[in-house]
């Protein structure tokens, strides 16, 4: 078992935190995490482990079982006022962790998710959803979000085409969602990600997938685990206590928007690994681009990031790619588009890094996106990219002739309209303040 050199987030903080800790633990190959669960049991026979089996959620119920290393402590059949993932995080998952903190609270806590969960989803709920009038974090520290990775899985769930519904494995009647795409936000909202086992090519292309997995999610810390041999009083020493969840960290694809890591710029293939960051000032014609998608997501297992278009100058527009498919969706409007007075509806973290990097004419808007694949093309993809941005000619024409382009993503994208306000609208000019 190997480690990255990534030391733990706040190794300094205050001991005087006596909430019992929560690590989040996911994965999409139940198997592996389950595995990682029983060997951080071992190593802590009092560790609290909470599991729920969603196989009849459409049903309205859901089975938890509560154990320690000693043996089981709840098992249970929870009815629900709907069937959905979303209601039990709030109606059972977040009632049975504050419980427990309340019951044991010398004792560590450990939330095994199930394989369609995605651990964003638990921390939206810990959020925004009360347990009892209190937030959950009242009562216990959210130390950290591990994902565990089957390593001899990964390429066949970062290409697969599949959609959970086709599979039988969907988490509510209106869940449209791929496998890749849970794959992948598994694999990038966690700050530490365990890849168990080997390959089934040899230590070659392991090292290859644990470089792909560093390039998909350079902010997460990597612990390595051969399944033959588990060390659990180390593997336990590397996944718990660490601190390394931040709660204020963007969902992935406005993280380029707050100033955070994106992706990294690696264009040489490393074991036929290219991360590829394409960025611009430029807006894109809006023809050209949609003329092009297919052509940008060859050889691309993973893409992300946000761009504006010249039809649409006020609109953030989100990018993401994975399993094959391309899902555009809005991020809000640019701050430059924006009267004064709003800006501070912005984060602090967007307004500081859209002042720091401030155009005299295009404001905070820009390109930003990230190509990560194997014997991806880098300089293919940036010269395609680059087409489609407006000429020296069409950016002259101004921003009125922009907005009457021919626009295949009209509509797409709706933006709440602005509260009245008496400020004028700024299309350039100073960054805010």
């Amino acid at each position: 078992m190997s480690t990255s050199s990534l030391a733990p987030a706040d190794a300094g903080a205050s001991a005087a935190d006596t909430r019992p800790s929560l690590t989040v633990l996911s994965g999409f190959w139940p198997a592996a995490t389950y595995a990682v669960a029983r060997a951080l049991l071992a190593a802590d026979p009092s560790l609290v482990l909470v599991r729920h089996d969603l196989t009849d959620v459409h049903h309205g119920t859901v089975h938890r079982v509560v154990r320690t290393g000693e043996g089981i402590l709840e098992d249970e059949r929870v009815a629900l006022a709907h069937g959905c993932v979303s209601c039990t995080l709030r109606e059972d998952v977040l009632p049975t962790l504050a419980r427990l903190a309340r019951a044991h609270p010398d004792r560590g806590l450990l939330l095994m998710l199930p394989e369609v969960v995605e651990p964003e989803a638990v921390a939206a709920a810990c959020a925004h959803c009360p347990v009892d009038g209190a937030a959950i974090t009242d009562l216990l520290r959210i130390d950290s979000y591990v994902t565990v990775v089957a390593i001899e899985h990964l390429l066949d769930g970062l290409a697969s085409t599949d959609d959970l519904r086709s599979l039988g494995i969907h988490a509510a009647e209106n869940d449209d969602r791929a496998l890749a795409d849970v794959v992948v936000r598994q694999i990038e909202y966690a700050d530490t990600l365990v890849l168990w086992g080997e390959s089934r090519e040899g230590a070659y292309d392991t090292s290859r997938l644990a470089l792909l997995l560093a390039r998909m999610a350079p902010w997460a810390a990597q612990v390595r685990v051969h399944d033959d041999v588990v060390d659990a009083g180390a593997l336990s020493r590397q996944l718990r206590d660490t601190r390394r969840h931040r709660p204020e960290t963007p969902a992935v694809l406005a993280r380029g928007l707050e100033g955070h890591i994106l992706g990294v710029h690696e264009p040489q293939p490393d074991c036929g690994v290219v991360s590829a960051v394409f960025r611009a000032r430029r807006p894109f014609h809006p023809a050209r681009l949609h003329d092009t998608l297919e052509d940008v997501g060859t050889d691309v297992l993973r893409s992300r990031g946000h761009l504006w278009l010249a039809s649409q100058p006020e609109t953030v527009v989100a990018w993401d790619f994975a399993g094959g498919g391309l899902r555009l969706g809005s991020l809000g409007r640019w701050l430059v588009t924006l009267p004064h007075t709003h800006w501070d509806d912005a984060s602090t973290h967007r307004q500081l890094a859209a002042a720091l990097d401030w155009d005299p004419y295009y404001g905070d808007r820009h390109q930003h996106l990230v190509f990560i694949g194997l014997d991806l093309d880098p300089v293919e993809l940036h010269r395609a990219l680059s087409a489609c941005l407006l000429t020296d000619a069409e950016l002259a024409d101004g921003e009125d002739v922009w907005r009457s382009y021919d626009d295949p993503f009209a509509g797409c994208f709706p933006l709440d309209a602005l509260a009245p306000d008496d400020g004028a609208t700024a299309t350039g000019g100073g960054a805010p303040a």
